[in-house]
């Protein structure tokens, strides 16, 4: 990230280009991780735990230096930090109840929404006609408006199975979480 940061952030001539080419490795190469552990059936609980730590870097990294060039308004980088960060502690109270979060398909279609829109957002000042519009908006809001959707939603969508499964579990002295027995 560091490399992406000073390549996008800096006055390098084709920076920009060097910062997109870092940043589409970073995302395909965690993408293609994850793909080929789950496919090989060798996911990890380390590797479980860094991936989604991973993607958090990556994508408040490009945020915050998107939002640094005036590319992105504060407040969606902030409603998409706010998540990301939701969600990870959502997953350590998981973790220590002995209940495991895992990413759902809402997850990696937002992970997805969020790198393309990073990506477009790169790429839009060099590369994208701003008279290019569709209905007075560029191409990039609407990237940048179906990730925030995307985020928000799935948001809701771990913090209803989050709570689903937490609450069907009761904590017994020691800390050690036990299943709830339901009576007839």
């Amino acid at each position: 990230m560091p490399v992406f940061m000073v390549f996008l952030l800096a006055d390098v001539p084709g920076g920009d280009i060097v910062a997109l080419v870092v940043f589409v490795v970073a995302a395909a190469s965690d993408f293609l991780d994850g793909f080929f552990a789950r496919r090989t059936k060798q996911v990890t609980v380390l590797g479980a735990f860094l991936a989604p730590r991973a993607d958090n870097v990556l994508v408040t990294a490009a945020l915050g230096s998107l939002v640094g060039l005036g590319e992105l308004s504060a407040w969606i980088a902030m409603v998409v930090i706010a998540r990301e960060l939701a969600i990870s502690g959502l997953r350590m109270v998981a973790a220590v109840e002995g209940v495991v979060i895992s990413a759902s398909g809402w997850g990696k279609t937002k992970t997805a929404s969020q790198m393309l829109a990073i990506a477009a957002l790169i790429v839009e000042p060099r590369w994208l006609d701003p008279e290019w519009t569709l209905w007075g908006h560029s191409v990039t809001w609407y990237l940048v408006m179906l990730m925030l959707a995307l985020t928000v939603l799935s948001g809701i969508d771990y913090f209803v199975h989050a709570w689903r499964k937490l609450s069907g579990r009761v904590v017994a002295t020691g800390g050690q979480a036990l299943d709830k027995v339901e009576e007839d």
